[in-house]
């Protein structure tokens, strides 16, 4: 059964510095100031990219003193990896189906 992308985690990943975050975070845990030195993003701009990426359910904090840890939540990213595999099927199907005009 076909379903649809969440169109929220499709933004929040279509922004480059998002989607390098992503991918740092695919490797490992990073609190904000690693995100910082990894991207050199100042550190407000990173503060509100995070927001978006928590907003949207693919990451998730860990407080630890006084430094906030994010983690990727992989089973979202796998979600999406399912539905973008069920698109390209649906796609090689469709693509041998001609609706006629009019």
């Amino acid at each position: 059964m076909l379903t649809s992308v969440d169109p929220d985690v499709i933004r929040a990943l279509g922004d480059p510095l998002r989607l390098r975050i992503v991918t740092l975070l695919a490797r490992e845990t990073l609190c904000t100031t690693h995100l910082v030195e990894e991207t050199g993003a100042k550190q407000t701009n990173l503060s509100n990219h995070m927001k978006v990426l928590r907003e949207a359910g693919i990451v998730e904090t860990e407080p630890c003193g006084r430094y906030t840890y994010y983690r990727l939540k992989s089973e979202v990213l796998a979600g999406l990896s399912g539905q973008f595999a069920e698109l390209a099927a649906a796609a090689r199907t469709a693509a041998e189906n001609k609706r006629a005009c009019p």
